[in-house]
């Protein structure tokens, strides 16, 4: 099937909150323990209102229900959370930085079915039509296999801090939009 990923409203949130953790309490299973994908619902894997404000949110949505979400920003932040992006954070300079995708879930029984691959094209398409030559993200280890079937590379791992002493495993990548 070929999805077509449409541009995420404000209406969508309340479907998002219910896909998000969903989507990190099954997907993240092999990579995640429970404490670490409980500590990261909300500080980390929640619903991006400044994407969606900005118009660079995507859904994809199967019969009427949200089955994916995902989108890029052209905001300095390399991961957000809402909390930290109350105010508007600096734009990024498109000629000079690279876009942030960022944000990325789908819903367990739609999981590799290529999904992800649509939003994330449709991310890049979006990105390089504002000037973009780059991007770079922060990927999940559920999500890292995704992002380097699509050209991007490890640019370093690390452990992201929580709270409690907890650390989230996470892969920065990147990715020149020259060759696509």
């Amino acid at each position: 099937m070929i999805w077509t990923p449409r541009q995420a409203i404000e209406e969508d949130i309340p479907a998002l909150e219910e896909l998000i953790p969903l989507s990190v309490r099954t997907l993240q299973v092999p990579y995640y323990s429970p404490a670490q994908m409980d500590m990261a619902i909300g500080p980390v894997f929640h619903v991006d209102r400044q994407l969606i404000q900005d118009g660079t949110y995507f859904v994809v949505e199967d019969a009427g229900k949200i089955v994916g979400c995902g989108g890029w920003s052209k905001r300095k932040k390399l991961s957000g959370c809402d909390g930290e992006q109350m105010g508007l954070d600096e734009l990024l300079n498109p000629t000079q930085d690279a876009a942030r995708i960022r944000a990325f879930f789908v819903h367990p029984e739609w999981a590799r079915r290529g999904i992800g691959a649509s939003i994330l094209k449709a991310s890049e398409i979006a990105a390089i039509k504002a000037g973009f030559q780059k991007a770079e993200l922060v990927a999940t280890l559920a999500g890292e296999p995704l992002y380097a079937s699509y050209g991007y590379v490890v640019v370093r791992r690390y452990d992201s801090p929580m709270s409690d002493g907890v650390s989230l495993p996470v892969v920065h990548m990147a990715k020149s939009f020259k060759k696509i």
